[in-house]
């Protein structure tokens, strides 16, 4: 059995009719990361034409998914940082008393699930990370290991996960099913050569050097400090340019352009994008960017390596010194003989991005359950 069909369950080809569903999450609120993944599936059910509660701490009514869900939200502002998870699901416990839907899937951390979406390991990011394990963590992992060991069937982002998953919570191979995350892929296009232009004289973007865009909010774990030791030393004739949460230090191969709001533009006008992190078990960024016409480099640690195919990435690896200086200079020089663009970029992906297959493929899941 091949890497990408090895956790993999087979799905009925027809849904059956789920009408009681129920979603658990942190936040209905306009953000990145689980908050973003949230709105889509709630997008991709309202055009099923299934209408779920939502379990949260926190809901939007102002945002459009909120009118599509029917919300109960569950205050745990009361309760310690550490131990809002715990109280977030204590809380839960006590609602469905009331009703317990017919199927409920978990986002976040929630022991009731018959559909637990696991978007990142504990232990995993702890081990990449080198952290000490502190009590707060001991407390995170066994809330871990009891949404995994109880629920029905748990769904990995990424085969990272998944081996992630047996590795840490013995999950056994049955009930799990690796479901790669959606992409807005009417956003995420490629711009004419006109349009790229523009969009770098937007961000004052050098036109003599070759530009390598990274987007983060978290630069300790997104692996900044690889990239800036690199970058602010080198004489060759490229520029990293940050997206994001601002940086120490700028020069003329370091440029910081702030909190961007239309990152398909910077994403179709880079000519690679960069994908270093320390952990990162998925890390959507690599599909936006390819979806643009911009290959990736990217650490083979990531999740969405395993999605990116051919020459939209040049994988290198963290482990290996002078492995990320190389993939820059083959980026260079098919930058420089003109053949860096991606032509047709649904060809290298190994996945449909789309919200709608994504969440048809989690319904039938459910459903079949």
């Amino acid at each position: 059995m091949s890497d990408s069909t090895r956790f993999v369950t087979p799905l009925a080809d027809t849904a059956l009719p789920l009408t009681d569903l129920a979603l658990t999450t942190q936040a209905l609120k306009n953000s990145g990361g689980a908050e973003r993944y949230t709105r889509d599936v709630i997008a991709g059910l309202h055009r099923l034409g299934v209408r779920p509660t939502l379990f949260a701490r926190e809901v939007d009514p102002l945002l459009p998914e909120a009118a599509w869900v029917e919300a109960q939200p569950l205050n745990v502002r009361w309760a310690p940082r550490k131990l809002r998870n715990r109280a977030f699901d204590w809380r839960l416990k006590l609602r469905l008393r009331a009703h317990r839907p017919a199927k409920i899937i978990a986002i976040n951390h929630s022991t009731h699930a018959d559909v637990a979406i696991c978007g990142g390991t504990h232990p995993g990011s702890l081990e990449a990370e080198a952290r000490p394990v502190r009590r707060s963590d001991v407390w995170q992992i066994a809330l871990e290991r009891q949404v995994y060991t109880r629920a029905r069937a748990v769904v990995a982002h990424s085969q990272l996960m998944a081996r992630e998953l047996q590795r840490f919570y013995d999950v056994p191979s049955e009930r799990l099913h690796v479901l790669y995350p959606p992409v807005d892929t009417a956003r995420f296009v490629p711009l004419d050569d006109a349009a790229r232009r523009r969009v770098r004289q937007q961000y004052g973007l050098p036109d003599d050097r070759v530009i390598f865009l990274f987007s983060s909010t978290s630069h300790k774990r997104k692996g900044y400090d690889l990239l800036e030791a690199f970058f602010s030393q080198t004489t060759l004739p490229v520029c990293l340019v940050v997206a994001g949460r601002g940086v120490p230090r700028t020069s003329d191969t370091i440029r910081y352009v702030g909190y961007c709001r239309e990152m398909e533009k910077l994403f179709a006008a880079a000519d690679f994008t960069v994908v270093a992190s320390v952990y990162e078990p998925f890390g959507l960024v690599g599909v936006e960017s390819v979806l643009c016409g911009t290959p990736v480099i990217i650490a083979e640690n990531v999740g969405s390596a395993e999605t990116v195919t051919g020459p939209a990435k040049i994988g290198f690896s963290r482990a290996v010194p002078g492995s990320f200086e190389q993939a820059i200079d083959e980026a260079i020089g098919r930058v420089q003989q003109g053949d860096a663009r991606i032509a047709s970029p649904f060809a290298h992906l190994a996945y449909n991005p789309s919200v709608d297959e994504h969440v048809g493929e989690l319904y039938r899941l459910t459903a079949a359950l």
